[in-house]
């Protein structure tokens, strides 16, 4: 791992504040991701399944969490499975937890290696009557690829068909929204880092780059700041690319006169940033392209204003609606006979503004969240609203992360990025 190690503390109160939400007489079980092969030798890179990392701070393969709060024998409250380190791994992939490094960056005492786990987990199983089974219930999620997890998942009921089985997912999804301060100052090191390498492209563009070479930029500057690199596959969309929303091909040149859509965020430790910023590739924006990038500037401002305690997702969002027709209509890009006339499943806005304002963000750039539940402190959320106009060749997106405080406006992690029209010019014209 290229980051510094966590303060175990968060790790302890995590699995502290899950296991007062297990049911009675019962044990949990969180498995590693796998290392997915590519072909011949070739692997994938590593990534930690999140709620594994999120209960134990363990970032490598093969490992078994296993959290049995009612345990007959204390020791066995907690329990890591790591894969054996040896000396003839050390040399070939590099040393591997230690019983010591793990309880050092866990918290965890008792730590097995993995060959001990069947006969081990045999026996707690004679004492436990419910297993929470770790399932991906993301509203998002789409998963083709059987994991590691969903392996052991079957194996487990297989195995003890006797037991009930409850899951693990809800009681994830509103622990990991709210985020622990020690997450909070993560994340803000992620946002740092990707502020160093908006900085960097912003006197790095210019009419004739090419879109990958931009990509490359941000890349340098996440990595010599102990990033991995991006926390999502990024979009550099400039001129008419900026208008398809998933945009990622990135092999463009890049024009006077047209605009760049840079949706791009530094992970950190395994925590996501989510940024998006619009910026002109001759240094100024035109009279149009300043009117419309204000537009979107004033409903992501007013927006984030409504991020509070108690608020719900979904009339926040048709409140955004309502903020987004008005811009459009002083564009001239709609006018009140549309909005008259609009469906109620697809309001007028939607032409211009085709995508939710904002997601959770944490461990995921689209973070665990409980959508249907009131927002709370400390959760966070992106703010990023836009307007697409293919006829006018281009589009222009803004996005900030921000922590929801109890009795304040949202705390912007990405408050020292350039924002405003005159930051973007003058970054650029230095």
């Amino acid at each position: 791992m290229k980051y510094d190690l966590i303060n175990r503390e968060l790790f302890i109160k995590n699995r502290k504040n899950f296991m007062a939400l297990m049911k009675p007489d019962s044990l949990g079980v969180f498995n590693a991701n796998d290392i997915y092969p590519i072909g011949a030798d070739s692997t994938m890179p590593f990534q930690q399944n999140r709620d594994l990392f999120y209960l134990s701070g363990v970032d490598q393969e093969e490992t078994i969490l296993v959290l049995f709060p009612d345990a007959p024998k204390p020791e066995h409250r907690e329990i890591l499975f790591l894969k054996e380190t040896n000396d003839h791994i050390a040399v070939w992939e590099g040393e591997k937890l230690t019983k010591e490094k793990a309880l050092e960056v866990t918290g965890v005492e008792t730590v097995y290696w993995l060959k001990d786990f069947h006969k081990i987990f045999y026996e707690i199983m004679t004492q436990a009557e419910i297993v929470y089974i770790n399932t991906n219930e993301h509203y998002r999620a789409n998963v083709e690829t059987e994991t590691r997890e969903a392996r052991f998942n079957k194996w487990l009921k297989e195995t003890y068909p006797a037991h009930n089985v409850a899951k693990s997912n809800p009681i994830l999804q509103r622990l990991r929204s709210v985020k622990d301060q020690i997450e909070i100052d993560i994340m803000q090191q992620a946002c740092n880092i990707t502020e160093k390498g908006f900085k960097r492209v912003l006197q790095f563009t210019k009419p004739g780059v090419w879109e990958y070479e931009i990509e490359a930029e941000f890349m340098h500057e996440f990595l010599r700041n102990r990033s991995k690199g991006f926390a999502y596959t990024p979009i550099v969309a400039s001129g008419n690319n900026a208008n398809v929303l998933h945009y990622v091909v990135n092999n463009s040149q890049c024009k006077a006169g047209e605009l760049i859509l840079l949706d791009v965020g530094a992970e950190y430790a395994n925590y996501s940033s989510d940024m998006t910023r619009t910026i002109p590739v001759s240094g100024r924006f035109t009279d149009r392209q300043k009117d419309v990038y204000n537009a979107v500037l004033r409903v992501k401002k007013e927006a984030t204003k409504m991020l509070k305690p108690g608020e719900l997702w979904a009339p926040y969002h048709v409140e955004v609606g309502k903020l987004m027709t008005s811009e459009l209509i002083g564009l001239g890009l709609l006018d009140k006979a549309d909005v008259q006339n609009e469906s109620k499943d697809w309001p007028a806005y939607k032409k211009y503004f085709m995508h939710g304002t904002s997601h959770h963000i944490g461990l995921d750039t689209h973070d665990y969240g409980l959508l249907h539940e009131p927002m709370q402190a400390n959760n966070i959320f992106t703010v990023e609203p836009g307007i697409y106009l293919p006829d006018e060749g281009f589009g222009i997106r803004l996005e900030d992360d921000v922590v929801i405080q109890e009795s304040d406006e949202p705390f912007n992690l990405m408050r020292n990025i350039p924002l405003e029209v005159e930051e973007i010019e003058e970054w650029m014209n230095k």
